[in-house]
């Protein structure tokens, strides 16, 4: 890494201006692709902010084939039933990874210092009597190895930091207090199912665009809180950890570009009943914003005038949704006022819906976005004790 997805906009540019939080003109490269800590484990692509237009996993470099000595190298280490035998292995497997031009050098490292460690501490126990203390003591250790270098046991919640810049596994994983800088922020995991063999690469990053981009708008509902260089992200079992039972999809929001503090968690558990109500209701129009056409009104125009009509659904939606709700009074004048914004961006929003030729959606475009600037919902966030300004830096927030 070097991971899920204000103020009032200007006439957009060719093609029609960005949505809500979306990307600027003159925005940053796109990212490459993650790595992936620990056994072999394959990282999945970025797949920038849910539903953003040309929004496709970025490529990643060839495939290699993994060392089977190393594999197993590190599985005997940690497992350190014959600490000997994951020496040996690990040993062996180095000259072959060289010859080869294989991955796996960072697992038959880890393999030959686990076994070489376990080794250690069995020949100490055996002359101590300690055994029993030894083995309770490396146990711990592995554990604590384990939680900081691999994917599959990062856990919801839990920040992390990670230095395998350009290597297709990552091999310096590190769990970190979220108050400290760091690159990404898990905001959940799912289980694979319905595959009797190894599917492929391409059906898992499918999936998983799709389930990670739900888990981190449950996770971090408070969007304006979100860095705009953090995106969503996603590591993705391997053909080889495949093969050792792992089905394990982790999503995270993260970032390759300067490392952030704080946690981003807002949801049911951070958020108060009337936050939480707020964001479930306004959300919907920003996630909508990013689903415009790639392709303009003159070019494709009812799809254009479709998309439309779905933001003018989610506009409705949160009007009717904001006036219903009974609001702490400190609140109540921000959120009656909001409800007016709504109520002049709902009729904008519908003239643009009923355009009948790209002449005259055109005709109705400015003043539709114009009614729906960036900021809107700012004085009610701040009420709510939301975040009330959108972050600062290119780029689109996940």
């Amino acid at each position: 890494m070097e991971p899920s997805q204000p103020t009032p906009p200007v006439p957009p540019p060719a093609g029609g201006p960005q949505p809500i939080g979306g990307p600027q003109p003159g925005g940053w490269a796109a990212p490459g692709p993650y790595t992936s800590p620990g056994m072999p484990y394959a990282a999945g692509p970025y797949s920038g902010p849910p539903g953003a237009p040309g929004a496709v996993p970025y490529g990643q470099p060839p495939r290699r084939t993994t060392n089977g000595l190393a594999i197993g190298s590190l599985v005997t280490g940690i497992v350190c039933c014959l600490p000997p035998l994951g020496l040996v292995l690990g040993l062996v497997a180095l000259p072959q990874i060289r010859k080869r031009g294989q991955d796996g050098k960072g697992l038959a490292i880890a393999g030959i210092v686990l076994s070489a460690v376990s080794s250690l501490l069995l020949v100490v126990g055996l002359a101590t009597g300690g055994i029993s203390s030894a083995w309770h003591s490396f146990e711990k250790g592995v554990d604590e190895a384990a939680r900081s270098k691999s994917p599959y046991s990062l856990r919801t919640g839990q920040c992390f930091t990670d230095a395998s810049k350009d290597e297709k596994y990552a091999t310096d994983v590190k769990v970190v207090d979220c108050a400290r800088p760091h690159q990404g922020e898990v905001t959940g995991d799912f289980k694979v199912t319905g595959y009797d063999k190894w599917p492929g690469d391409d059906p898992l990053d499918q999936l998983a665009q799709e389930r990670c981009e739900s888990l981190n708008e449950a996770y971090a509902m408070d969007t304006w809180k979100i860095p705009r260089e953090v995106w969503t992200y996603y590591y993705l079992p391997s053909s080889q950890s495949w093969r050792l039972g792992d089905r394990t999809v982790t999503c995270a929001l993260a970032t390759e570009k300067k490392p952030f503090s704080g946690s981003l968690r807002s949801d049911s558990t951070s958020l108060t009943v009337d936050q939480e109500y707020f964001l479930l209701n306004v959300n919907p129009i920003e996630r909508t914003g990013y689903e415009e056409p790639e392709d303009d009104a003159d070019e494709d125009f009812e799809a254009n005038r479709k998309w439309a009509g779905e933001l003018l659904v989610a506009i409705d939606a949160a009007r009717a949704g904001v006036k219903a709700h009974d609001w702490p009074g400190t609140s109540e004048a921000a959120l009656a006022a909001l409800g007016k914004e709504l109520d002049t961006a709902s009729k904008r929003w519908g003239e643009l819906a009923a355009a009948e030729d790209p002449d005259a959606y055109w005709d109705a475009y400015d003043a539709a976005w114009d009614a729906l600037p960036e900021d809107l919902g700012a004085e009610a966030r701040t009420a709510l004790g939301l975040t009330d300004t959108l972050p600062a830096g290119e780029g689109t927030q996940a």
